[in-house]
């Protein structure tokens, strides 16, 4: 993430720093791995080398290969290609060869955003069938999933509370997937916004000899209307 912000701000010598940190980590896994006698830092370079070659043969093949470009569905047969691998691999160590379970679903990294994983569970979902047709019956989801919430904030069930708020999180992401947006980036774009508004009324309270913790909120209110029109 610090990565991805020093990018966004165009800071390269943030983006310096950053990338020694993501790198860090990539060498003190590799070498806790080679002191457990499991693989070392050149075997991940060796890893991420040959998936790209193998995954880009309109690029890295021969002429032939790469006059043609990638065909239809060449991704898809190198995945299933590399998937075997990985099964033949796992059982060959006596794992289970299902390494991220064995539903439609569970290959989907439980490790993303909440709001990513959100639309990447769906997406896949959808591969199949199990999707809306279209996005506006998607706002009376929403609308009874708000309306789901207040009964259980009637109630002061906190668990329901809880519960009734992921749903409806999961189907706002499920409209802004069927609107062509992704809200994990619709959602930064807002937390910008919100920053540089917030910084607005921030800086003409200072101006006027006022701070944000004297200030009362009918006074940020005011302002903060001012940066709706000045951003």
């Amino acid at each position: 993430y610090e990565v991805a912000d020093a990018i966004a701000r165009g800071d390269l010598d943030d983006l310096r720093d950053e990338l020694g940190d993501l790198l860090l980590q990539v060498v003190y896994h590799a070498q806790m791995a080679e002191e457990a006698g499991e693989f070392a830092f050149p075997d991940v370079v060796q890893a991420i080398t040959t998936k790209m070659i193998r995954r880009h043969p309109h690029v890295f093949g021969d002429e032939t290969a790469r006059g043609a470009g990638m065909a239809k569905g060449m991704w898809e047969k190198i995945k299933a290609v590399e998937k075997a691998e990985k099964r033949s691999a796992r059982l060959a160590r006596g794992l289970d060869p299902e390494d991220n379970g064995k539903g439609f679903l569970d290959s989907v990294p439980v490790a993303l955003p909440a709001l990513t994983r959100a639309l990447k569970l769906q997406e896949k979902a959808a591969r199949v069938g199990f999707d809306w047709s279209e996005a506006a019956p998607i706002l009376d989801k929403i609308e009874e999933e708000i309306g789901e919430l207040r009964e259980a904030l009637a109630k002061g069930d906190t668990a329901s509370i809880k519960d009734e708020f992921g749903d409806m999180l999961f189907a706002v992401v499920n409209l802004g997937r069927h609107l062509k947006l992704d809200s994990e980036a619709a959602l930064s774009g807002t937390n910008e916004k919100f920053r540089s508004r917030f910084h607005y009324v921030e800086q003409a309270l200072e101006k006027s000899g006022n701070t944000l913790e004297k200030a009362d909120l009918a006074e940020m209110e005011a302002l903060w209307q001012e940066a709706k029109t000045a951003k």
